[in-house]
């Protein structure tokens, strides 16, 4: 099986590498393909170099699974065109709502790929690993709305801003002038509560993602609030969030429900780093569960910590594995 990764050098790029080089899927040929910029350079896999294709010049025929890793500007102009000749999973969000194209999350709605017309959407980032937790507790309980706060890192914005964070944290402890070019403000020793553009009703792209994400993916009639922070923090999400289910719930059925739920890993214990940081999810697959409690003010809510690698879970890992249940379902 051939299979092609578009925007091979971005940071999406290179993981979907790292995760394809344990990935049990047989590929015969990776193609790699860039921007004019990087082609003719290479890249390893499976102690293989590849070179770089160019995009502009590239058949997409030469590959039955194409991986979009390169933004929505790079998603809306090549994959239509590239659809009718490959399958294309992209990462970007310019298809996450169109109706036509599937939004799966591996592990929660694997079935939506049997209605994909040759293009399917990776979720947000922040998202994938929200509905790891919800999807099996809202099978139980049925979940009525929830509130989650973000504290996603900066390389949810690209490599220029992880070198920025660097850079500003250096300048700050030698007492240097502070520049932020990605960032609304300085990023060092600060957070900042601003993700993508803002929309009319005063929330952001980001935050409008997540709530309407979850819908597509999981039930139409989930409420959801978001507030949506950049922290600073090189890789991994972080998760605060509030579920209020339609009835009341029995507490030890929901640990065991989350201890269970497929892609997740609960590390609860009540004492002194009995929890998971970004930290610890830094070049893990899977999504972590903490400090699940009772949410006293509501005997239908409880309070979960949720934790991922966003570069992973939350993209490559994701694509991934998508490719993997289409690969499957083949072999039925």
């Amino acid at each position: 099986m051939n299979l092609a990764i578009i925007g091979a050098t971005g940071n999406v790029g290179r993981k979907t590498i790292e995760v394809l080089e344990k990935s049990e899927i047989e590929i015969e040929n990776l193609y790699l393909v860039a921007s004019k910029k990087s082609a003719g350079k290479k890249l390893k896999f499976k102690n293989k170099d590849i070179i770089i294709e160019e995009l502009e010049k590239y058949d997409f025929s030469k590959a039955k699974f194409t991986i979009f890793a390169a933004g929505s500007e790079i998603a809306k102009t090549w994959a239509p065109s590239a659809a009718k000749k490959t399958i294309v999973i992209d990462n970007s969000k310019y298809f996450r709502m169109n109706d036509e194209v599937p939004l799966v999350v591996a592990e929660v709605n694997p079935n939506d790929l049997k209605n994909h017309k040759n293009i399917i959407s990776n979720p947000n980032c922040s998202t994938i690993q929200l509905m790891l937790p919800l999807k099996p507790l809202h099978d139980k309980y049925r979940i009525k709305r929830v509130i989650v706060s973000t504290y996603q890192a900066v390389s949810g914005a690209g490599k220029a801003s992880v070198d920025e964070l660097f850079s500003q944290t250096k300048d700050y402890l030698n007492e240097k002038e502070i520049v932020s070019k990605n960032f609304s403000k300085q990023m060092a020793f600060n957070v900042i509560p601003h993700i993508d553009v803002f929309v009319e009703d005063g929330y952001t792209k980001e935050e409008w993602k997540m709530e309407n994400e979850t819908k597509k993916i999981l039930d139409k009639s989930i409420g959801l609030s978001a507030t949506c922070v950049r922290v600073p923090v090189k890789t991994s999400h972080s998760e605060s969030v509030n579920i209020e289910f339609e009835n009341e719930y029995d507490f030890n059925t929901v640990k065991k429900i989350l201890s269970k739920a497929p892609g997740c890993k609960v590390i609860d214990d009540h004492k002194d780093g009995g929890y998971i940081t970004p930290l610890e999810a830094e070049g893990e697959y899977l999504t972590y569960i903490s400090r699940i409690r009772k949410d006293h003010s509501n005997k239908k809510a409880l309070n979960i910590w949720v934790v991922a690698d966003n570069l992973l879970k939350g993209a490559a890992l994701n694509t991934v594995q998508i490719v993997e249940c289409l690969v499957n379902d083949t072999k039925k």
